[in-house]
């Protein structure tokens, strides 16, 4: 209980980044960092996908990096919804290198 009066103690202190850091953290830490993805052995080679479709992260990262508009991704996967787009770009963003493996595998899987 000492450590949660320290942190009390010391939010009014922490700038807003520091507090988003704060959260982010703490969202990280209780396994929920990326509602919306998962990955499960068996479904698309166990690569992170989003819920409820086969869609997986990078194919949606790729699109978007070839110049894919959000819009024409909801448009091309009608299962997806904008809040998949948002989980699965943040869930890039932080894991840059496993979607870049995943993408260069792709590719040399197509050449």
């Amino acid at each position: 209980m000492n450590i949660l009066l320290e942190i009390e103690r010391s939010l009014p202190g922490l700038t807003r980044a520091e507090k988003a850091q704060l959260l982010q953290w703490t969202a990280r830490d209780l396994g929920d960092a990326f509602p919306g993805i998962e990955s499960r052995p068996g479904v698309c080679g166990g690569e992170p996908c989003v819920v409820r479709t086969r869609i997986p992260v990078w194919v949606l990262e790729q699109a978007r990096r070839l110049g894919t508009s959000e819009a024409e991704l909801l448009g091309c996967f009608p299962t997806l919804r904008a809040e998949d787009l948002v989980n699965a770009h943040a869930y890039a963003r932080a894991h840059k290198t496993e979607i870049e493996q995943q993408i260069h595998d792709n590719e040399e899987s197509v050449a």
